[in-house]
């Protein structure tokens, strides 16, 4: 099977369950995966012939895709800020909307000496943070072991010193191990249960619940424990920065706020309220 051949069966039988789009785009990522031939190489090689792992892996990958497994978990990997990330199904997907959150850290005015993570997931913010401010000290914490592999295996991948911590944020015992940071960022779990049914199959079948969503009647509380927690852990002019439920942006700045803070709310670029930056009020 040539590459040429390859790209001509992926699109035939992603196109039975993918729109045109998204299966032209699926079978260049596919077979760049797969050959290590990118498109205009593949152009160059077409009659470039795959060898038989080459081939049974692309067998697999099709059948996982035509089962609606995101392409990033097939693959394992997803790209973040430029930088490709190893990506499980213990960990959430990257997305570009987190993106525009670590871009307001980066450009902000804010102290970067220390730095802390909540819920690190694949350690895509944290690693994203440290290779744009390297001189920054960054904690990142998650309750899962799982995730923390991942997270500990990019940062590796990427030549990233973060230091990693088991823990589980929403324990207010676990405080006292954590010190005080001039930045305080978290993508918290902020879907609520009944919104699940609206949401995409291949989010809910396959993307961790755990880092996803939380209980209807109190889908505020990471944002809760967050801003109690700044009050003994945040430095002096510091500042938190956290993704938000579009749906819930107007209740999550009026917590804040009942917590002493300043909190301004943010959009993303596809104008919907997205996140929070947030400072003790003077």
């Amino acid at each position: 099977m040539t590459l040429q051949v390859a790209y001509q069966h992926i699109v035939s039988e992603l196109s039975t369950v993918y729109d045109n789009t998204e299966t032209l785009a699926m079978a260049n990522m596919v077979l760049e995966n797969i050959s290590g031939h990118n498109k205009l190489s593949r152009i160059a090689n077409k009659e470039l012939i795959l060898n038989d792992d080459e081939k049974e892996k692309l067998y697999i990958v099709v059948r996982e895709l035509l089962s609606c497994k995101p392409i990033q978990y097939v693959l394992n990997e997803a790209w973040f800020y430029n930088h490709k990330f190893y990506v499980n199904e213990f960990v959430l997907i990257p997305r570009q909307e987190t993106e525009e959150l670590v871009e307001l850290i980066i450009n902000s005015e804010v102290k970067k000496e220390n730095i802390l993570d909540i819920g690190t997931g694949s350690g895509c913010i944290p690693i994203t943070l440290k290779k744009k401010l390297p001189v920054a000290n960054i904690t990142s914490i998650d309750v899962s072991v799982n995730a923390l592999e991942v997270a500990k295996k990019n940062a590796e991948n990427l030549n990233a010193a973060i230091n990693f911590i088991e823990l589980d944020f929403l324990n207010e015992s676990n405080w006292p191990f954590l010190k005080s940071f001039d930045i305080i960022i978290s993508n918290p779990p902020y879907i609520k249960q009944t919104e699940s049914i609206a949401m995409h199959k291949n989010v809910v079948a396959y993307e961790p619940h755990i880092a996803l969503f939380v209980a209807d009647d109190d889908p505020l509380i990471f944002y809760k424990k967050i801003a109690s927690f700044g009050k003994n852990h945040l430095s002096k002019n510091g500042k938190i920065f956290v993704e938000i439920n579009e749906a819930l942006g107007i209740e999550t700045v009026a917590l804040f706020e009942s917590h002493g803070y300043k909190a301004t709310l943010k959009k993303d670029m596809q104008g919907k309220d997205r996140m929070i930056v947030a400072e003790f009020a003077n």
